[in-house]
């Protein structure tokens, strides 16, 4: 009878609760599972397939950008704890996202002081802390445990994959030492792999239904809606049946309602607020800034997993009626309980919302046609010729700042599950989530437009390298205004006229010389051009996804006026 391991039966759960793959950017501590792997490989038993990734930021990355693209869990591993403080700043965003992954680290706990085993003296000079690297984390986590004893391993693992899947998700974090995946495994293993529980249909939806049906001049706000993309048509329904302006406020983490749909409110619910007498919160995280600036007079619906955000230090919301719930399984309720009510909506009122978006996307064209021939290049023409020439069924990773506005505008042909913002507070996420994304499906072209700030965040070798090594070409845009012009704007915001402005001094602001990002690619069988020229937009992008499509990925360096 063959022993189990506990690197085994790590194996065995993951393949319970089909996770596939692995993304693994891991260390000195793994060979019991490398061996495990090995073993099953040979003998033809499943396992998850594992995928080497060169930088924990970028495993990660990917991980969120599978979950996202997927709704199932992914697994992460990673090194110790200099892995885990290279991989916090993707935790803490998919903390943030409510994204789930289970992520395990390895270390050790005997230092080879047991006669039978010897992880190397590494262990005692450098790679061990005080806590363990489960102590470091577990403010970026949902949930996070240094498993301290063989007879728990297994059904730690197992709870750890349910915890993160259960609403609201996000990311967990295993400690496992090495000495336990190296010795056979004690206590149970699950012989069952049930689901987690899912997140029911919110209570009081008859209140919502109520006051939805009786307003005047309701309002929705969402940013996280299209988590599910069914939501998004349930969204569009309901929208239309109360006549209510959609408005994508904030952060745009989803594609969540059409952007070329007329009931479409942009990206700034300002206009609105003064006037709306219900204001329904999808999934809205932070609908307003400050959040003491929202609606006087109108009632405020919230209806979330986690409606009032008990993950954030502050969340300063008035909301009247707080719906939790699930939000795809919720609307629909609510839509149905709406439907058997003889609403009585104001033809004059949805005509002025339909002309309102109407004017508001024939402005941001006519902003754009009018710089087509500008230089340096225009963000919103490079964005119009982009939407123009997408193919059909490309995805969208946007991870920029200061031209985000440019390409939600301007970028409407993309659907539900085709658009992602891979930004949660922290820069240096957009490549690694887009070839998360290319995994999940490698037909699809998958495009990340980045900043050149965030460009330089970003593990741009790790991700080129993994593309390279797996046949997963993705297009890179580069968004170059030659620095970060955000820090800028905070200077001339918090002190106009002052000696920043009046010397021309911004520290923070320059990233110069600006480099030939487009020549990195070649370094990975890749291609990749600088444009500057207007002329040249869709020349260029037409031969990016030409290279795209033969497998190579590619770098287009898009070079825009500093102030852009």
């Amino acid at each position: 009878m063959s022993v189990t391991t506990g690197a085994s039966a790590l194996v065995d759960i993951l393949n319970g609760h089909g996770v596939d793959p692995l993304f693994c950017s891991p260390g000195s501590e793994w060979p019991p599972l490398w061996e495990e792997l090995a073993r099953r490989r040979s003998n033809n038993e499943p396992y998850p397939q594992y995928l080497n990734v060169r930088h924990e930021e970028t495993a990660i990355a990917m991980a969120s950008g599978f979950a996202k693209a997927t709704g199932r869990l992914p697994a992460v591993l990673i090194h110790t704890t200099p892995g885990t403080l290279n991989a916090g700043l993707g935790l803490r965003a998919a903390y943030h996202e409510e994204i789930p992954m289970l992520v395990c680290c390895g270390e050790s706990i005997d230092f080879g002081e047991m006669p039978d085993f010897d992880p190397g003296g590494q262990w005692v000079r450098y790679l061990a802390d005080i806590g363990g690297p489960a102590r470091f984390i577990e403010k970026c986590v949902k949930w996070s445990f240094g498993v301290n004893s063989r007879a728990v391993l297994a059904s730690t693992i197992h709870r750890a994959c349910q915890i993160a899947m259960a609403p609201p998700r996000g990311p967990v974090f295993l400690s496992l030492p090495f000495e336990f995946l190296h010795a056979e495994v004690a206590g149970p293993l699950p012989h069952t792999f049930p689901k987690a529980p899912a997140c029911g249909i919110a209570q009081n939806l008859d209140d919502a239904a109520r006051l939805l049906a009786t307003s005047l001049r309701p309002l929705i706000i969402t940013d996280t809606a299209g988590r599910d993309t069914a939501a998004v048509a349930v969204l569009v329904e309901l929208a239309e049946l109360i006549g209510a302006p959609v408005v994508e406020a904030t952060r745009q983490m989803y594609l969540n309602f059409p952007r070329d749909h007329v009931l479409h409110g942009g990206f700034d619910p300002t206009p609105y607020l003064a006037n709306a007498d219900v204001v329904l919160l999808v999934g809205a995280v932070a609908p307003w800034h400050p959040p003491s600036a929202g609606p006087k007079s109108a009632t405020v619906i919230t209806l979330d997993v986690n409606p009032l955000r008990t993950d954030l230090p502050y969340w300063g919301y008035s909301v009247d009626l707080s719906l939790a719930g699930d939000i795809g399984s919720s609307l629909e309720a609510l839509v149905q309980k709406l439907q058997l009510r003889r609403l009585s909506v104001d033809p004059a009122r949805v005509q002025e919302l339909k002309s309102d978006n109407m004017k508001r996307r024939e402005g941001w064209q006519i902003q754009a046609l009018a710089a087509k021939s500008a230089k340096p290049i225009d963000p919103h023409w490079f964005c119009q010729v982009l939407n123009r020439t997408l193919p059909n069924g490309a995805v969208l990773v946007e991870e920029t700042i200061t031209h985000r506005m440019p390409i939600v505008r301007m970028l409407d042909r993309v659907g539900a599950g085709h658009y992602f913002g891979a930004e949660s507070g922290g820069l240096g996420l957009g490549m690694g989530m887009a070839l998360g994304i290319k995994c999940v499906s490698p037909e699809k072209p998958v495009i990340a437009l980045i900043g050149d700030g965030s460009f330089n965040y970003n593990p741009v070798l790790a991700a080129l390298g993994f593309a390279q090594e797996y046949g997963r070409p993705i297009i890179t845009i580069i968004m170059n205004n030659g620095g970060y012009l955000s820090m800028k704007r905070g200077i001339t915001s918090l002190y106009p006229g002052g000696w920043a402005e009046k010397s021309k001094t911004f520290f923070g602001h320059a990233i110069d010389p600006s480099p030939d990002y487009a020549r990195l690619a070649a370094a990975f069988d890749g291609d990749g051009e600088r444009l500057d020229d207007p002329e040249q937009i869709e020349p260029v992008l037409q031969r990016a996804y030409q290279a795209e499509r033969s497998g190579k990925s590619f770098i287009i360096d898009v070079r825009l006026a500093p102030d852009a």
